[in-house]
């Protein structure tokens, strides 16, 4: 077996957990080594990673020389453990509560790239250390399970004991990508395939395995719905945006990025399930309206056998009525897509809703935000704020912009009200 497990003795996830809501809620130790908290020259620190909390109220960034929690409305930094003894390439969080993943990252790693903790701020100390021959790419958190994620393999953790419950092989998979559903009635896993351009998709209550034929080429980012039951993907053109049912694995919807070749950094999609963000290599976040529904009016009796009681008492995705029948907004098209099936594709496919233009070059990662706004965090250090009009779409309006990276929060640029 590739992998070491140990723990603490006595030591589970606490059944009361502390949140990261205040800077002065922690006694700031560090996990191992000196702190000092605040006396770090931000000049000297270089962000390593950043990443969305479960329900993207907070975000967690990984430094040279540390940690920082960042809530995100209000935006504020709500908690920081800054090192002498180094950085963290992955700071996964659970919720808003005092767990955390670490994986040591950048020149000066505070822990080896092959080894996960999962830190309890609380109580300021390791609940237990997973150790493997090669390096980590992703971690991954729910309520039920503990997911890391290696090359081509996957681990999947009981989070109240860690023992091992699930071991998925995968095509190479250096971007770890990987996700993991945070729904009470649902827990759903989508990672690469073992063949190019598949998703795996695990249903672990209904212990059902879907592969889902998604692209040609590699798949090079993905997302799944908080329920788990629609799956967003990208391949490595990035040009194309898919949406499928994690269910029976049925195609709903394709949307087009652009014409040229994008390097997708980030998919998100709504709580209300109504749209789909992304982020690339192009600076242009762009939203797309979402027609999609679970299973059509008419479903077998076999699939909705399938989804049993497991679908009951759900709203968004899992509903069994269409999804998006209230949108307002419809996503551009060309005006020669009556000509489907004669011109090429591309002149039939559906463009992007809105738009917003980022001025810096680098990579975003993605979120939708209270009252029809959208929320980028950039590992430049900067993040923003806008929102979009829902019926006429076009041009989003940029509503605040901060650099977290800085000792001072004060906004730089704050658009009109």
């Amino acid at each position: 077996m590739s992998s070491q497990v140990s723990t603490s003795k006595g030591s589970h996830p606490p059944g009361k957990l502390g949140t990261f809501e205040s800077p002065h809620t922690w006694q700031l130790s560090a996990p191992t080594g000196q702190t000092e908290a605040g006396s770090s020259d931000d000049q000297e620190i270089r962000l390593l990673s950043v990443s969305w909390n479960q329900d993207f109220g907070c975000f967690a960034a990984g430094t040279s020389n540390g940690f920082r929690i960042f809530n995100c409305d209000p935006f504020k930094e709500t908690f920081r453990r800054d090192l002498k003894s180094g950085g963290f390439g992955i700071v996964e969080m659970l919720f808003r509560c005092n767990i955390l993943a670490l994986v040591g990252g950048g020149s000066n790693a505070h822990y080896p790239p092959n080894k996960v903790m999962i830190w309890d701020d609380h109580r300021s100390h390791c609940i237990g250390e997973f150790a493997f021959r090669s390096d980590v790419r992703a971690v991954k958190l729910g309520k039920d399970y503990i997911v890391i994620v290696l090359e081509r393999k996957i681990y999947v953790y009981n989070f109240t004991d860690l023992k091992l419950l699930h071991q998925i092989e995968t095509q190479s998979n250096p971007k770890g990508l990987c996700c993991l559903s945070h729904h009470s009635n649902t827990s759903v896993l989508a990672c690469p395939g073992v063949h190019q351009g598949h998703v795996r998709v695990e249903h672990f209550g209904l212990k059902v395995t879907r592969m889902i034929s998604a692209h040609d080429s590699h798949i090079s980012c993905m997302a799944l719905t908080m329920d788990g039951l629609l799956l967003a993907t990208a391949s490595m053109k990035g040009t194309l945006i898919r949406i499928f049912n994690t269910v029976d694995g049925t195609r709903l919807q394709e949307v087009r990025r652009g014409l040229d070749k994008a390097d997708i950094y980030s998919i998100a999609l709504s709580p209300n399930v109504q749209w789909l963000a992304v982020s690339s290599d192009k600076g242009t976040v762009h939203i797309f309206s979402l027609r999609v529904r679970v299973a059509g009016e008419d479903a077998s009796n076999e699939q909705r056998s399938l989804e049993g009681p497991w679908m009951d008492h759900q709203n968004s995705s899992s509903s069994i009525d269409p999804l998006i029948q209230t949108n307002t907004g419809s996503n551009a098209s060309s005006s020669l897509s009556f000509m489907k099936g004669i011109l090429p594709k591309y002149f039939s496919s559906e463009w992007s809703f809105a738009q917003f233009h980022l001025p810096e070059v680098t990579r975003y990662i993605v979120a939708f935000g209270a009252q029809n706004t959208v929320m980028m965090v950039g590992l430049d250090g900067s993040f923003y704020r806008c929102s979009f009009d829902q019926v006429n779409g076009g041009q989003m309006l940029q509503k605040e912009y901060f650099r977290f990276i800085k000792a001072d929060l004060t906004p730089l640029r704050t658009s009109p009200p």
